[in-house]
This record gives C-alpha cells, structure tokens and sequence, in this order.
C-alpha cells in the first residue's frame, strides 16, 4: 500500500477559487482564494494552474516530498464523457474541464460535484461523522446538495443524485412564491428561492432594495422589518424544500454550508417548521434529522475536493 499523498483541494465556485493544502496526516498548511474569472472559460483553467503552482511552491517550502494528489470541486458535473453540464457557472457547460485541467496541470485529478465535495467532508469529520445518511446542501450562489451514504458519495448513473435544486419548490402557495426563471431552462427551481442570490433577488422584487443576502442578514438583526420579512420567507420555502427530501431520502443528518448557512436563524426555524410537510411525523413526535452547519464552515468544500484528489 501506497504511503498517504499531500493533497491539494480546489472549490472552484462560482464567484471564488479557494486552495488549500494538506498534509499526508490531513493537517491544513496553506489556503488561497482568489476570485473565479467570470464567464471566462480559458481564464478559470488558467486561475486553477496558477493555485496548483502555488500550492507547489508552498509544499517545497513545508519540506513536502512526493507526488501531490489534486482534487477539484465543480459547480454542475461531468457526463460520461467527461463534457460539464448543469454548471450556475455556465461558462463551464460543454467543456471537457477535466481533460483541459489535466493538460495544463501535468497530471492526473480527481474532479467531483462541489456539493459531493461538501458531503465526503461532513460525513468523514464534520457535522455528520458517524451518521449513515448525510445530506449535504451549499446555499451560496447557487443552492446543490450532494449525498453521503456510510462516508460514500452517491453519483448515479447520471450523475444527478443530489441535484435538489432543480426541482420545483413543493407545496408553493399561488401568489406568494415567485416562479424565477432558472439557468437551466425552467422556472420555480428550489435553486432560484433559497440560494443567495435568489434571496437577493426575493427581496428585490418585493421591496425595490438592492441588498446581498449578508447585508439582508445584518439589517435584520438590526430590526429592518423588510429584511426579516425576507429571511421569514427564505426560511419557510428552505423547510419546504427540506421536508421533501426528509420525505425521500430520510438521512440522518442535513448539513448546510454555503455563505446562507452562516446566518444562525436557519437551525430554529426550519426544523420548528418542517414537520408540517414531513409524511406522518406522528402526533406530538419531532422529525429525528438533524439540521447542523457545516463544522468546517467554508473549508468543508476545499477539504472534500482533497479527498476526491486522494481517492481517485
């Protein structure tokens, strides 16, 4: 048996590109972020050999020996031949990104599903160590989910399993959930709703204000009644669209990441409000899974992407 590789882990999302590199015994010992070139396909591949060099040059100066395993979490997924599909970062559809990374990196990689990244990370260590069914949702920019079950992901012959959020959003209520015209070419998607841009957009269009999801959150907390109103809604429709996967999949544990997952209403609410929704809950019983931030907050991505680097 091979000896434990240093790894790098990419998350290439879709407004930053975090790095970081790990040691054979996984302790961190350097992190990157730069911002993703946007809408540049040539740029990105670019951006990842740039942080792959540097995260050359900083093993060398750790005294790091041996190969480096790399790893790298997308937006969207690779199809059976290795073409990207259902990317938020759309400037990445229809490229064979791992076969042009491999290039220009000058070696082989692993190159996994972001939010498979995020599910590997908190069912190996994080929020979800030891539970059979994990969950795994990001609510950044876009809103994916990925699937661990028993500390392997799930992919499926199509590689969709956890794309949740192109679904629509269940039990909508006429009038009051906006149906969003979606990347992908439908309208109503979950993704359009709870993400942070489609929080963004929900309190845009109800009060004319232009505010990013984090300063929708501060004003809240500062009494805007419009910015609570806003998280009142966001934290509704997430429960709805929780309780539906509670419904299919069960797991034992739903952890969230993502810039959304910061904001710490989300782990009262949503559960005080889901078991409307969840199939026979039972009289005076509470729905068993748990919904826990990712314990390694916005390294459980990059430390995932390592993983897959090691692993494949």
């Amino acid at each position: 048996m091979q000896p434990p590789q240093s790894g790098l882990g990419i998350d290439l999302g879709g407004t930053k590109l975090e790095a970081a590199l790990f040691d054979p015994a996984g302790r961190e010992i350097w992190r990157r972020r730069t911002p993703t070139p946007a809408g540049d396909y040539a740029a990105t591949v670019r951006a990842v050999a740039d942080a792959a060099a540097a995260a050359r040059s900083a093993a060398a100066g750790a005294g790091l020996t041996g190969p480096l395993s790399i790893g790298i979490g997308t937006p969207g997924s690779a199809d059976t031949r290795g073409i990207m599909k259902n990317c938020n970062s759309t400037c990445l559809n229809g490229q064979p990104l791992q076969q042009d990374l491999e290039a220009a990196l000058g070696q082989s990689i692993g190159l996994a599903n972001d939010a498979n990244c995020l599910a590997l990370s908190e069912a190996t260590d994080g929020a979800g160590a030891g539970a059979a069914v994990v969950f795994a949702v990001i609510l950044g920019t876009g809103s994916g989910a990925g699937i661990a079950v028993q500390g392997r992901v799930l992919e499926g012959p199509n590689r969709l399993a956890g794309e949740w959020g192109h679904n629509p959003l269940p039990w909508s209520v006429p009038g009051s959930d906006p149906a969003f015209a979606c990347y992908c070419g439908q309208q109503g998607c979950i993704e359009t709703l709870v993400s942070g841009s489609g929080l963004a957009r929900d309190h845009a269009q109800v009060t004319g204000g232009n505010l990013s999801g984090e300063e929708i959150a501060r004003q809240a907390a500062q009494g805007d009644a419009a910015c609570q109103a806003t998280l009142a809604r966001h934290a509704g429709r997430l429960a709805r669209a929780l309780a539906a996967v509670i419904n299919l999949l069960d797991p034992d544990v739903i952890v969230l990441g993502g810039g959304l997952s910061k904001m710490p209403h989300l782990y009262a609410e949503v559960p005080a409000q889901w078991g409307r929704w969840v199939f026979s809950a039972g009289v005076g019983q509470q729905v068993r899974t748990r919904l826990l931030p990712s314990l390694h907050g916005d390294a459980s991505g990059v430390r995932g992407a390592a993983w897959i680097g090691r692993t494949r």
